[in-house]
C-alpha cells in the first residue's frame, strides 16, 4: 500500500490551482498588461507601416509614436521632444553615459558612480576606465545608500557626468536623487539616474529630481519588452551610439518599434492611474510577507533601508542555507523569486550589491530577492508561508555551521 503525504499532496493541489505558478519575480521583468497587449495588436498587422514613409500607413504609425511619445512625457513630468525611444535600459544607459562624455570629455575626463549600479552602467564606465577616463565609485552604508556628501567630496574640476540609479533593482533601497542632482548642478556638472526599477513603484518627475537624464525599460512595469526610453533634458547634447537614419532626432537610428512604442505608452498610461492606491497594496502585501517569514524562519536578514525602500522589494537573508537551493526548491513548488539580478544569475560570485552593504559572501549567497506587484495576491503569499520554512529547514540540516549552532 503506498503512503501518500497528504500535506505535501494538498500543496501540490494549490500549486496547481494557480495556474502556472505564483511569480515573484518582478524586478527582473514583469507581466504584460493585458491593456498593453491590445493596444499593440494592431500594429502587428493593421497599422504596419513604416513611420519614416510619407504615405497613409507611414504617417499613421508616426501618428500613434507621437502619441505614446506624449503619453511618457506626461509619466516622467518631461516634453515630448525629450524622448528618445530605445531598445530597452541598458542601450539607454550606454547612450546617457557614453553620449555625454564624449561630448564633454575636452572639458575634463572624470565620472562618479556607485558601488551598486545595474551592469548596464558599471561595466560601461569600465569601457571608459580603459579609455582613459578615471572613474570614482562612492561606497554605500549597509542600507545601500549613497550619502550625497560623499558625492561632493569626490568632486573635481575634472568632473564631468555624475550616474546614481534611482532605486536598487536587488535591495530596493530609493536613493536621495534630488539632493545629489542639486549638488551635481551647483558645480555645472551633468547628473544622470537609472530609473528603470522606479518605474512604476515610485512617482518620478524628472523636473521635481532636476535630472538631466534618466532611464526607464518597459518591460519593468507590465510593458512590451525590448523597448525603453532616455529622457534628455532640453539642451542636453549627447553623441549618438547607433549611426544610420535619423530617426529619434538623430540620436538612435533604426525603424522604430511602433508596436512596442505604443506598448510603451499605454504602460506609462496604465502606471499613472490609481498608481497610489497601488502602491499601497503592493506594499501591505509585501509586509505581510515580512512579518510572516520573520514569524517562521529564524536567523535572516532583511535588506535594503528600513523605510525608503521600493514597496515591492524584499531582500532577505537566510543564514546557514544556499539561495540557489532555495530558489530551485520553490520553483519545484510553483514558486518564482531570484537570487539577485537576473543579468546575473548563474554567476558563482556573490551579487556586488550585497557584498557592497557589507554581507559576507556566505551570507550573500544565501540571498533571495522577493519581488511583487499588484497582480499578486494573499493568497499566494500564504502559500509561499506555507512552504518556505520546510524548504529552509530541510536545505539548512545539510549545512556543517547551521549543524555546528544548533549543536545537532
Amino acid at each position: 500500500m503506498l503512503a501518500f503525504d497528504i500535506k505535501g499532496v494538498k500543496s501540490f493541489l494549490r500549486a496547481a490551482a494557480m495556474k502556472e505558478g505564483i511569480y515573484f519575480d518582478n524586478n527582473a521583468t514583469t507581466r504584460t498588461a493585458p491593456e498593453v497587449v491590445e493596444a499593440m495588436r494592431p500594429y502587428f498587422s493593421e497599422h504596419y507601416g513604416n513611420a519614416s514613409s510619407l504615405h497613409r500607413f507611414g504617417q499613421r504609425a508616426r501618428s500613434a509614436i507621437e502619441e505614446a511619445r506624449a503619453k511618457v512625457a506626461r509619466f516622467l513630468g518631461a516634453e515630448p521632444e525629450e524622448i528618445v525611444f530605445v531598445s530597452g535600459g541598458t542601450e539607454a544607459n550606454n547612450l546617457a553615459i557614453k553620449g555625454v562624455v564624449y561630448t564633454q570629455s575636452k572639458h575634463g575626463k572624470h565620472i562618479i558612480t556607485s558601488s551598486i549600479e545595474h551592469h548596464a552602467v558599471g561595466r560601461p564606465c569600465e569601457q571608459l576606465r580603459e579609455m582613459g577616463f578615471r572613474i570614482t565609485i562612492l561606497p554605500v552604508d549597509r542600507y545601500g545608500m549613497v550619502d550625497p556628501e560623499a558625492v561632493l567630496k569626490e568632486i573635481t574640476r575634472e568632473t564631468i557626468l555624475i550616474s546614481i540609479m534611482s532605486s536598487n533593482n536587488e535591495i530596493g533601497t530609493i536613493q536621495p536623487i534630488g539632493e545629489i542632482a542639486h549638488i551635481a548642478h551647483e558645480k555645472g556638472i551633468l547628473f544622470h539616474t537609472d530609473a528603470v526599477q522606479s518605474a512604476g513603484k515610485q512617482n518620478i518627475s524628472v523636473k521635481e529630481w532636476g535630472v538631466d537624464l534618466l532611464t526607464i525599460s518597459g518591460h519593468k512595469f507590465h510593458g512590451p519588452k525590448g523597448i525603453g526610453v532616455l529622457y534628455i533634458k532640453k539642451g542636453i547634447k549627447i553623441i549618438p551610439q547607433i549611426y544610420g537614419g535619423d530617426q529619434e532626432v538623430g540620436y538612435r537610428a533604426g525603424t522604430e518599434p511602433v508596436p512596442l512604442i505604443v506598448g510603451l505608452g499605454k504602460a506609462c498610461q496604465l502606471a499613472s492611474l490609481r498608481i497610489m492606491d497601488r502602491l499601497e497594496y503592493v506594499s501591505q502585501l509585501r509586509n505581510y510577507m515580512e512579518k510572516g517569514i520573520k514569524e517562521r524562519v529564524d536567523d535572516i536578514i532583511i535588506n535594503g533601508h528600513p523605510s525608503l525602500r521600493l514597496p515591492n522589494t524584499s531582500s532577505i537573508s537566510f543564514l546557514y542555507a544556499m539561495g540557489e537551493a532555495i530558489m530551485v526548491q520553490l520553483d519545484v513548488k510553483g514558486i518564482a523569486v531570484s537570487t539577485g539580478s537576473a543579468c546575473t544569475s548563474g554567476t558563482e560570485e556573490p551579487s556586488h550589491v550585497l557584498s557592497a552593504i557589507g554581507l559576507a559572501p556566505e551570507t550573500a549567497k544565501g540571498t533571495i530577492r522577493f519581488s511583487l506587484s499588484h497582480y499578486n495576491n494573499r493568497k499566494e503569499v500564504d502559500y509561499l508561508l506555507e512552504v518556505l520554512p520546510e524548504i529552509v529547514r530541510n536545505i539548512r540540516e545539510l549545512s556543517p555551521l547551521y549543524k555546528k549552532r544548533k549543536n545537532i
